[in-house]
């Protein structure tokens, strides 16, 4: 299984490169998010890679950043989403941007997204809404028992949709204060719009 490759971009097409390692050319498929971030042909570069298998073919999707890989593999457990769609949807809006329109439910902004209809945006939302929090971290969204607060990981969440967490911690706390039994995914739709003001 590769984790990485680390190599010369050889050569970079729309949403595809080649790294050279030693002397051994890898195709490597990327999001345009990821496309952008990336030198150009002749640069050095590290790409964190998920090596995907199937009965008659092995593919390597590369990312740059932990937070798009992590969310990339949460995506390919929808029904209905393999990893091309997933790097399509991926490439149709910022990492941040997608958390975002799933913890809020926002399906018409996922459907914008070219390749998603309604009912694939739907099951994005019903199967992801409670399990995005903070993408940068694999242990808040792997299914490893490792829990956390309600309080901690909503502000996590906002913090991952690029809130400060001083502003994120108070209007959390409100809100729990306010509905104890809230859930996580309720607390932050909740927050989304408070802090939105």
């Amino acid at each position: 299984m590769i984790a990485y490759l680390n190599g010369v971009v050889a050569k970079k097409s729309t949403n595809q490169l080649i790294i050279d390692v030693s002397g051994v050319g890898y195709s490597v498929e990327v999001s345009t998010q990821t496309l952008d971030k990336l030198p150009d042909a002749g640069s050095k570069l590290q790409l964190l890679i998920y090596h995907h298998f199937t009965d008659s073919d092995q593919r390597l999707f590369g990312f740059s950043e932990q937070k798009e890989k992590n969310l990339f593999e949460r995506l390919i457990t929808v029904k209905g989403i393999g990893p091309k769609l997933g790097l399509t949807i991926l490439s149709g809006m910022p990492a941040h941007e997608l958390i975002q329109a799933i913890v809020t439910q926002d399906t018409g902004a996922l459907s914008g997204i070219s390749g998603i209809g309604k009912k694939t945006a739907q099951r994005m939302v019903l199967e992801l809404k409670d399990k995005l929090f903070d993408e940068s971290e694999p242990s808040v969204v792997s299914a490893d028992g490792q829990t956390r607060d309600r309080r901690e990981e909503s502000v996590s969440a906002l913090q991952a949709l690029g809130f400060k967490k001083q502003d994120a911690n108070q209007v959390v706390s409100k809100i729990i204060s306010d509905s104890p039994d809230s859930g996580i995914s309720e607390i932050v739709k909740r927050a989304l719009g408070e802090m939105k003001r």
